[in-house]
């Protein structure tokens, strides 16, 4: 395992001696350069007064306002001191329930929280992993009566609630692979693993209304999931081949795997040799998983050393 390819993502405070200096994510440009602006003339500075009263040349004053850099958080924190603002306030002009909905899955985390707050989402990312592959099995047979022999052997209530569990361990497993993205600055993964948790919440929570609504056509519902899961998953597994350099055999073969399960998938007519692939391809997510948690914990311990 390559500890040391880790990306420099991975500097976020693995090294807790120094616990008053942290980055956190900020205001974004063309954002940033507009506020700075306004708060320089609330305080009737011009480019150069503020200059000296943080000693930050004028060029790079100019650049940030005009948005055409984004600074470090160490420059920023100068720039509001003199300007006599709080740092905690610039953040991205985002509503209050949007943000918490990208807290909730992982979209925007605080480098200040920690690798041991990244390494307990990543366990429980890998644990729901688990727990999903053991709850496929009893929801495969489930599936079978109510498709197949238009039969529902539990009580529909009881199948809601079953539903929920598998929809809920599903988006705390995919939470790892779109917290994986953010660590190893792969976008494409970042963006494939929270569009494969939209799916899933709109196809759960369709089938769990489907139970009291007439007319389900399930051979057009199973067959929309089919290729849209195929497609998604196909860019998964591009992205995570993307992890090979640092991650080694273990990505290599998770990706090619996912690549030809959701192939297959997208085909509708091979879609059942698909379904057979999906769970040793959910064994190679999980080990995949897990290893991201060791090399995050070996990291943190080199830098304890």
């Amino acid at each position: 395992m390559k500890i040391n390819s880790l990306p420099s993502l991975f500097n976020l405070n693995i090294n807790n001696k120094d616990k008053k200096t942290k980055t956190i994510f900020i205001m974004k440009q063309p954002a940033l350069g507009q506020k700075i602006i306004a708060l320089r003339k609330e305080k009737g500075l011009t480019q150069e007064e503020l200059v000296e009263k943080c000693n930050i040349s004028v060029r790079t004053i100019q650049r940030i306002e005009a948005g055409e850099v984004s600074p470090r958080s160490y420059t920023i924190k100068t720039i509001l001191e003199a300007l006599d603002y709080d740092l905690d306030q610039i953040k991205e002009d985002t509503p209050k329930a949007t943000q918490e909905f990208k807290k909730m899955l992982l979209l925007d985390i605080d480098d200040s929280k920690g690798a041991d707050f990244l390494i307990k989402q990543l366990n429980i990312s890998w644990i729901s992993g688990i727990i999903y592959f053991v709850l496929g099995f009893i929801e495969v047979t489930l599936d079978f009566f109510r498709y197949k022999e238009d039969e529902l052997i539990i009580n529909p209530f009881l199948y809601g609630f079953f539903k929920i569990c598998v929809l809920a361990a599903i988006i705390l497993y995919i939470r790892g692979f779109v917290l994986s993205g953010k660590l190893f600055k792969n976008y494409l993964l970042r963006i494939t693993a929270f569009i494969m948790i939209v799916l899933s919440g709109f196809f759960y929570i369709y089938d769990i209304a489907s139970l009291f609504i007439g007319n389900f056509d399930y051979q057009f519902i199973l067959g929309a999931q089919s290729i849209s899961y195929g497609i998604i998953g196909i860019l998964l597994g591009i992205s995570v081949l993307r992890l090979q350099k640092s991650l080694g055999t273990i990505a290599t073969v998770t990706g090619i795997f996912e690549i030809i399960t959701y192939g297959l998938m997208t085909t509708i007519i091979l879609a059942i040799v698909g379904l057979f692939l999906i769970s040793p391809m959910l064994i190679l997510e999980v080990i995949l998983l897990y290893k991201i948690t060791a090399m995050l914990k070996a990291k943190i311990a080199i830098n304890k050393k």
